[in-house]
């Protein structure tokens, strides 16, 4: 889950992370109501990447400016989309912008803090300086100051940077973020550093122990389509796409191959269904549920890998959908793992073909897709 930049500067002042004192506007006249120094920055908050090139950000010398820009920043787009609400704050001047990240990285198997001497709008053309520590009790001062020597021009503001760079792993760790970021991350003439922009994301399996990403989470859900959110109550991970190929997989990473073998077919995939959060009877029959539903899915793809979960088990659960089923939507099975030779014999007796390779099950989607 993303977070608005305001909500994030909210969470990093908890953890003492010195963020500008802000307001938000939810409609152009609430910058009346600002009683702090101009001139002044009015952001557009937006879940979206970009937002300083594609003119998010605007600066305001006086009140009747900061009403207008505001009001321009509501009536833009951002990837489709419009600011439901603005950040005002007071427009700081720096000495030099400066990027700081903690983040969860798979190959350094936990946590990487990033670092960056130069940032803002353009950071994505500089190679920030890595290190990687694992777990939070595993953070080490010494070893990033060692690491920030080579890169970082300023003793002082490095052991600034190692100080809030340990707030920052501490708030991520309470928060069950995948992602805390800083950019730009502002070192003022005096020396302070202050983040003028901040990026949090936490993790949505967390919800069960926040209330706040539960209840955003839930907010977020109601704006999906009613089938989405028929899957999501069950447990069931799908995201709604254009296609007309359904697709229930088990594993992030299967369900990513089988949309991109759907794509290369010619086709385009109808859903992202990932079953393996609920890899039961119930799951499986509600994901057809879902799918048979949807109007413009045209055929159903079953592929699965079963290492703990038996694959001759999940083909008894399909058997017994297959004879439950009403709709005439055609079904094409690509099943392997654990008890393979087991699940191939039980779909033979019921009538089912369960393909050897997840190619030549696509090859049949795409058969049967044409053919109707």
């Amino acid at each position: 889950m993303l977070m608005m930049e305001y909500a994030g500067k909210r969470l990093l002042r908890q953890y003492g992370v010195p963020v500008p004192a802000g307001a938000l506007l939810r409609k152009s006249a609430d910058a009346r109501r600002w009683r702090g120094s101009y001139p002044v920055a009015l952001k557009a908050q937006v879940p979206s990447g970009g937002r300083g090139k594609a003119g998010g950000v605007l600066r305001a010398d006086r009140a009747e400016q900061a009403e207008s820009a505001a009001q321009r920043l509501f009536d833009l787009e951002f990837g489709g989309m419009r600011a439901a609400a603005l950040l005002m704050e007071p427009w700081i001047e720096h000495s030099r912008e400066l990027y700081l990240a903690v983040t969860v990285d798979g190959e350094s198997g936990g946590y990487v803090v990033l670092y960056g001497p130069s940032g803002g709008i353009d950071v994505e053309h500089h190679t920030p300086c890595k290190y990687a520590f694992g777990t939070p009790r595993d953070f080490r001062a010494h070893e990033l100051r060692s690491r920030l020597a080579s890169v970082e021009p300023g003793r002082a503001t490095g052991e600034r940077v190692v100080a809030l760079a340990r707030r920052l792993v501490f708030a991520a760790t309470a928060l069950d973020a995948l992602t805390v970021e800083i950019n730009p991350l502002a070192l003022l003439p005096d020396g302070r550093l202050l983040a003028l922009d901040a990026k949090i994301v936490r993790d949505d399996a967390a919800a069960f122990r926040h209330a706040d990403i539960a209840e955003e989470l839930a907010r977020s859900r109601k704006h999906e389509p009613r089938l989405v959110r028929k899957a999501l109550a069950g447990n069931l991970m799908m995201v709604g796409l254009d296609g007309e190929v359904g697709l229930i997989s088990g594993g992030a990473g299967m369900t990513m191959a089988g949309m991109d073998m759907i794509a290369a077919s010619g086709l385009k995939p109808a859903c992202f269904l990932d079953c393996s959060s609920n890899p039961t009877p119930a799951g499986y029959r509600l994901a057809f549920d879902v799918l048979d539903a949807e109007p413009k899915v045209k055929a159903i793809l079953v592929s699965i890998f079963g290492g703990g979960t038996q694959i001759d088990r999940v083909a008894r659960v399909m058997d017994e959908i297959m004879r439950k089923r009403v709709s005439r939507k055609p079904v094409i099975f690509r099943m392997n793992g654990t008890g393979r030779e087991r699940a191939d014999a039980l779909m033979r007796e019921a009538g089912l073909h369960n393909h050897p390779t997840l190619e030549s099950a696509v090859d049949a989607v795409a058969a049967s897709v044409r053919a109707r």
